[in-house]
């Protein structure tokens, strides 16, 4: 459907800056805590480990570095808007892994709120994946560039 139609008294113009100019923010604003949760890992890696093994999850190194990775490289990989889908779907995963691998204590307010942070997250994610990074991407410029 076209977006124009349903904002109908608007001018076309402003409309297609709207359509690339939203998904572009909503990009910066997503992956702005993988990024930042990603940095702080590296910051404090054996205090991550610690957490990640008092939570009683396997291998706790190898679930650092693969928590780190997914962070970062799908947090630049969404932020630059490079595979998107992909990377929104790792990011969503993710979210939702650690939603129940690390705030499943629903009776505790604070991981009751982190819960549902990342189900919602997880949510907007899922909107990416399913109507693409826009304009102000690096996928997009690829597509035009062909």
């Amino acid at each position: 459907m076209n977006t124009t139609a349903v904002r109908g008294f608007e001018h076309p113009y402003q409309s297609r800056i709207f359509d690339a100019f939203i998904p572009f923010v909503g990009r910066v604003l997503l992956s702005a805590i993988f990024l930042a949760s990603g940095i702080g890992k590296l910051e404090a890696p054996a205090d991550t480990i610690g957490y990640i093994a008092s939570e009683g999850l396997p291998f706790p190194p190898l679930a650092y570095a693969a928590a780190v990775l997914i962070e970062l490289v799908g947090g630049v990989a969404l932020l630059v808007g490079f595979r998107t889908r992909i990377a929104a779907v790792a990011l969503a995963m993710f979210s939702l892994a650690t939603a129940v691998g690390f705030h499943s204590n629903l009776a505790d307010l604070n991981q009751f709120i982190h819960f549902f942070k990342n189900v919602a997250m997880a949510g907007g994610l899922l909107q990416i994946v399913a109507f693409g990074a826009g304009a102000f991407s690096l996928d997009a410029y690829r597509g035009r560039s062909k």
